[in-house]
C-alpha cells in the first residue's frame, strides 16, 4: 500500500518542541506504533499447523465440498479428504478454478473447450457443455450465482450463463476482450480483464455490463465479499480494493513485487491471498488494510480455498495438497 504519511525529521521535531507541538507529535507517533505493534502482534501469534500430502502430477485449483476439496490435476480431476484421496475423474485438461453447487462440481477443460458437470455423489461425468473457453492456457474460472453457471467463453469478449436444470446456455454476455477471471458475489457478476485492466460489473436480471472500473497491471482473479470486490494486481503485486455500489478504487495493499499467479478468497473478517513469493499466503484486513500475517515459505503458484475450519492451499511445483489449521483469530 502506497505510504502517504510523512516521515519523520528529528530537526523538525526539535523545532516543533521550541513551539510547544512536540507533546502532539508524540502522541501521533505513539499511536502510529501502537497500530503496528498491533498488526505484528497478530501476526507473531498466528502460527497455523500445516497437514501436507503429496499430489503426483500438477495439483493447482481446488473447490471446497464440505470437509474435502476437488482440485484439478493433469488428465484429471481428483477429490481428496485429509487422510488421501477419496476418486479421480478423467478430463483431457481441467483448468481454471472450479465451482460446486447443484450436486455438482463444474469445471472447465481447455482441450475440449467446454464446461463440465461432475456428480459429486457418484464421481462421474454427467454432461458435457459446448461453450468456449476465453483463455485456453487455463487462467481462468467458474462459479455460480443467481441461479446460473458462469463461465468466460470467448476470447473476443463473452461470457456464457448456463441453466443448471436444462444445461444449456441461456445468455452470452458481451464484456471486454480478455475477460478471464469471474466472481459472483454482493449481488453482481463480476468480471476482469488483464490486458483492457478493467473491472466489469454484470447485473445477472439484465444480463448486461452496468459499471466499469480502470485497475491496475495484468488483474487477474477476484473475490467479491467482505463487502468490497477484491482483485490481485498482478503485474504490481498489489491488491485493489473497489466499492460495488460505485466501483470507485477505496485502497490498494502492497504484497509482493508481483502476484502472479496466485489465487484469492474471502471470509471470517479477512481477505485470503495466495502468493509466489516471500510467503505461501497473506492475510489482509479489510478495513484498515494492513498485512495481518505472511504464512509459510514461497513454494511456486498454487490455489487456495477458505473455510470457517481451516485454509486449504495447493503448490503445484512441489506437488503438494496442505490444509492449514486453526484459522485466523476475527480482526
Amino acid at each position: 500500500m502506497t505510504d502517504d504519511t510523512a516521515r519523520f525529521d528529528p530537526w523538525e521535531s526539535t523545532v516543533a518542541t521550541f513551539r510547544g507541538l512536540l507533546p502532539l507529535a508524540m502522541i501521533g507517533f505513539s499511536l502510529a506504533l501502537a497500530g503496528c505493534a498491533a498488526g505484528l502482534h497478530v501476526s507473531a501469534a498466528y502460527a497455523p499447523q500445516e497437514h501436507v500430502q503429496t499430489v503426483p502430477g500438477f495439483a493447482d485449483f481446488i473447490a471446497v465440498d464440505g470437509s474435502t476439496v476437488w482440485m484439478t490435476n493433469r488428465g484429471r480431476v481428483e477429490h481428496w479428504s485429509l487422510t488421501g484421496k477419496i476418486a479421480q475423474v478423467a478430463l483431457p485438461h481441467p483448468c481454471g478454478a472450479m465451482a460446486i453447487g447443484y450436486g455438482s462440481l463444474w469445471v472447465a477443460d481447455c482441450h475440449d473447450a467446454t464446461l463440465n458437470r461432475i456428480d459429486l455423489k457418484t464421481a462421474r461425468l454427467s454432461v458435457r457443455i459446448k461453450t468456449g473457453i476465453a483463455n485456453p492456457r487455463g487462467e481462468t474460472n467458474v462459479v455460480i450465482g443467481n441461479g446460473s453457471v458462469w463461465i468466460a467463453s470467448d476470447r473476443t469478449g463473452a461470457i456464457s450463463r448456463i441453466d443448471p436444470e436444462s444445461n444449456t446456455v441461456t445468455a452470452r454476455i458481451p464484456v471486454d476482450a480478455d475477460t478471464y477471471y469471474l466472481s459472483y458475489g454482493l449481488g453482481a457478476l463480476w468480471a476482469t480483464s488483464p490486458t483492457r485492466r478493467s473491472l466489469e460489473k454484470i447485473d445477472p436480471q439484465t444480463n448486461r455490463v452496468v459499471m466499469k472500473t480502470a485497475l491496475g497491471g495484468n488483474p487477474g482473479f477476484l473475490v467479491a465479499g467482505e463487502g468490497a470486490v477484491w482483485i490481485q494486481e498482478q503485474a504490481d503485486g498489489t491488491v485493489v480494493r473497489v466499492n460495488p455500489e460505485n466501483g470507485v478504487v477505496t485502497g490498494r495493499v502492497k504484497v509482493e513485487t508481483n502476484l502472479k499467479y496466485g489465487d484469492i478468497d474471502a471470509g471470517g473478517g479477512n481477505i485470503w491471498l495466495r502468493t509466489t513469493t516471500g510467503q505461501t499466503f497473506a492475510v489482509i484486513d479489510p478495513q484498515s488494510l494492513v498485512i495481518r500475517a505472511r504464512v509459510g515459505k514461497p513454494t511456486g503458484s498454487g490455489a487456495l480455498r477458505y473455510t470457517s475450519s481451516g485454509l486449504w492451499t495447493t503448490s503445484h511445483d512441489i506437488h503438494t495438497l496442505s490444509w492449514w489449521t486453526p484459522v485466523l483469530p476475527p480482526p
